[in-house]
This record gives structure tokens, sequence and C-alpha cells, in this order.
């Protein structure tokens, strides 16, 4: 019998699962840069430059308390006390700084009597800032929630005052969504949608470390520029490593190709290790350490809890 070991934390789940990936329901174009029977690896050359300087930007979130909210009818809402917070990372050759981060607190629900929540720690307070969330008959309102948990730290992430220095890329942990700044980059870790017919998928499995496939374009609601990258580390299985990028669809195809080489060019030195991250080599050093910052400014959630509590007891 032969088998590997998936590199990533079980807790995790699986950075790609070909055999559980969806398929795509955007339009995909697959002949952008080569003609999709000419689809192969492709090796930044040696004349690529790399930029100079990298903006990572992430978010974190963390549910301090499950609450419920009593109405003067007597009726009992559910609502969500939760923490978000968003940062930048700014590397350069030689160094990696913190550049910006926020933090911020949120009640969410569709309790209609709803007000903010004020939870005092010590000599200090934290104010749970009300978030309306908005039901139908049809919406469950714990998958609502989660979603308007998810969408402030996205929208943290977006609004970030960080200006961009001369020919720096802003590399978003995870899709664009929508963010059109021309020198953004979508880096997504883990795969759940197929977008390519098996025959280019093939071509995906033979990636080699430091390669990328030929760009493709992603159509519907936000356009964009798409290619897989294989990040060096160990290869346990057809897609270990395996990266997707994006940009937005901006621009002529030759454009892209030579961002693609570019920031194909520039990846691969974040790559993390086994020993060192248990999403390796996805989880790019750089947004580990942010994400492990951030953390850190959400504070006690011991503490957190308990103030809530005691907030609900006065």
């Amino acid at each position: 019998m032969s088998f590997a070991v998936e590199s990533w934390d079980p807790s995790y789940g699986v950075s790609a699962d070909e055999t559980a990936m969806g398929e795509a329901s955007n339009p995909v174009d697959l002949g952008v840069e080569v003609r999709s029977d000419d689809w192969a690896p492709i090796q930044p050359g040696d004349d690529v430059e790399p930029p100079t300087s990298l903006l990572f930007v992430d978010g974190v979130r963390r549910i301090d308390a499950r609450v419920w909210i009593t109405g003067a009818d007597g009726r009992a809402h559910p609502g969500v006390c939760a923490t978000v917070a968003a940062g930048a990372v700014r590397c350069r050759s030689d160094s990696a700084r913190v550049a910006v981060a926020r933090v911020e607190r949120a009640l969410y629900t569709a309790a209609p009597e709803a007000g903010p929540i004020v939870a005092r720690i010590g000599e200090g307070s934290s104010t749970y800032e009300l978030r309306p969330v908005v039901v139908t008959p049809d919406t469950d309102i714990n998958q609502a929630m989660n979603l308007a948990v998810h969408s402030h730290m996205t929208a943290i992430e977006t609004s970030l005052d960080v200006p961009a220095e001369p020919g720096e890329m802003i590399v978003f942990d995870g899709p664009l969504r929508g963010r059109e700044a021309a020198a953004a980059v979508g880096y997504v870790k883990t795969q759940h949608v197929q977008y390519l017919p098996d025959e280019q998928q093939l071509i995906v499995n033979q990636l080699g470390p430091g390669q990328r496939t030929p760009i493709f374009l992603i159509g519907g609601q936000f356009t964009r520029w798409s290619w897989y990258l294989r990040l060096p580390g160990p290869i346990s299985h057809p897609l270990s490593g395996v990266v997707r990028v994006e940009l937005a669809g901006l621009g002529q195809a030759e454009d892209a190709a030579g961002r693609a080489d570019e920031i194909s060019a520039a990846l691969p030195r974040y790559a993390s290790t086994p020993h060192k991250d248990t999403r390796a080599p996805q989880n790019l050093h750089p947004i580990a350490g942010l994400e492990r910052e951030l953390r850190r400014r959400l504070g006690d959630p011991h503490l957190m809890e308990r103030a809530l509590r005691v907030a609900a007891a006065r």
C-alpha cells in the first residue's frame, strides 16, 4: 500500500482536494497568454525583477461570546459579540515590519431593540458597536451572523490606510473580492473550486517549485487574471504547495503575464516550512507573523468573555 500524509494541520482541513473541488460557475478563458492546447509549466526567467517591496494584508476574527437579546415583547434574539482585526506588514529585502493594524469589536444581531454593549475591564472598557444583521424568513441566522463577522473583517482589510510605495505590490490573503486596485494581488492558499478543464488541470499537477501555469481570465461580476503557482516544499500529492494568484482583470493579457512573472518570482522566498508552520508552505511567513500579532492585539479571550458576562448581569 502506498500513501502520503497531508502536511497541513488536520484541523484546517486540506489545502486542496481534486476529488471534492466544485466546478467554477464563472466563465473562464484559457487562451489569453498561450493557446489552451499549448499549456505547459512556465518558469519566470532570470531577467524578471520581483518588486522591491511587498505589502501583505490579512485579517483575523474571534467570537468572544454568543448572547441572547430579549426585547420588550419578551422574544429572545441570538447575537454574537466578536473581535475582528486587520493589518499589513511591509516586506523588503532586509526587513519586515507591521505598517498598520486595526482592532474593532462589534455585536452582530437581528434583534430590533439591540444597542452597543460596553464591557469593562479594570479601569478601562471596550465597546461592542452594534452591526445589525438583515434577515428574511428563509435566513439561517447563525450563518448570517458568521458572514457578518467575516464581512466586517474584510471591510477593515480593504479600508486600511497604508499608502503604497512606488513599485510596491499589495498581497491580500484570500481572493480579491472586488478590490480593483491595479497593485492588488489576491493570494488563495486553499483550493475549493476547479477553474480548469481536466487537461489543463494536469499541467497544474506537473508544476515544479517556482513554476506557474499560463494566466487565464475569470469572468463574472469581478473579472480577474489568474494563474497557479507551486511554492517550494515537500510534494506529497499533486497539489502540494500549489496556490492560486489573481489580479484585477484590467489592462492587456501581455501586461498581466509580465506581472504574473514578477509575483511568481517574489512569493517563493516567503514560503513557510513544515517545522515552523502547520500550513506550510502556503501560509507565507509574513502572513503567519501578521496573524500572530493581530491575535495578540485581540486581547485575552477569557477576560473579554468575563467582562461580557458582568455587563449582562448589570
